[in-house]
């Protein structure tokens, strides 16, 4: 089934294809005497092996047939002048805008390449940002000041801190847990948690178990679980995360100066 957007793009390239830059192409199929170029397959093909799919005769055969079906589509379409319909227009023209925003953040990716110091500048900074340790933390959480306590009361003399999260936790995400809520690098506390639970976190040392703490979720009883070394992937293994952060923060960049310089209204 060809869904509404790839119907719009590719009849935008069957408008394209009928301007002068496209009538010398090689022809895929002519259908009702409209050329539908060589150019155009090769497209749907290079779309198709990006996502996996082999370059075989079959795969060309099944994106020739889509083409044709598009094509009959498209000219039924202009023939009862849905082409004129407003919608149809402006539908048109964000697809057109789309393909070129497309282009152009292609072409910046490869006119703006990221040098070898400014990755390991980044994964340098991600390694001093999440610190070498990580933290395994479990939590309680209760509406009440009176029912953390209640629940503080009850770890001194022994329960377990597991059990206590599964039958008193309003926390439907960890209760079923015992509270756990993995494993956080040290650097990402403070991002993870609220302010209050992750100046809790760290100050417990392994094993230890806060008193109560309020956050604007309610009452919290923590306990800092476990404490190991913090295994970061190789800067190899990162790289190639790094590289599309930072393009993409290359991209917005770009954007941003654009919008910057022009007139808005």
């Amino acid at each position: 089934m060809l869904n509404t957007s790839k119907l719009a793009a590719l009849a935008l390239l069957g408008a394209m294809a009928a301007s002068p830059a496209y009538a010398e192409s090689k022809a895929a199929a002519v259908v009702n005497g409209v050329t539908i170029p060589q150019e155009r397959l090769e497209l749907r093909v290079k779309s198709a092996a990006a996502q996996g799919q082999q370059d075989t005769p079959e795969l060309r055969k099944s994106v020739r047939d889509e083409l044709v079906t598009i094509e009959l589509l498209s000219q039924e379409a202009v023939r009862k002048g849905f082409d004129k319909q407003p919608e149809t227009v402006q539908m048109l023209e964000l697809t057109r805008q789309q393909v070129l925003v497309g282009a152009f953040m292609q072409d910046y990716v490869k006119t703006h390449p990221l040098g070898e110091d400014a990755l390991t500048k980044a994964y340098d900074s991600l390694k001093n940002s999440v610190g070498n340790k990580e933290y395994s933390v479990r939590h309680i959480l209760v509406e009440k000041e009176s029912e953390a306590k209640s629940i503080a009361a009850k770890l001194k003399k022994g329960g377990k801190f597991d059990k206590l999260a599964e039958s008193n936790s309003k926390d439907a995400g960890s209760r079923e847990r015992g509270g756990d809520l993995g494993w956080v690098p040290v650097g990402n506390i403070p991002t993870t948690y609220v302010k209050p639970f992750a100046d809790a976190v760290m100050k417990l040392t392994k094993g230890q178990v806060s008193g109560p703490v309020q956050s604007q979720f309610g009452w919290h009883i923590i306990k800092l679980d476990d404490v190991r070394d913090l295994k970061l992937p190789t800067y190899e293994e990162l790289k190639p995360q790094i590289a599309q952060r930072l393009q993409q923060q290359a991209v917005q960049n770009a954007i941003a100066e654009l919008r910057a310089k022009a007139k808005i209204e």
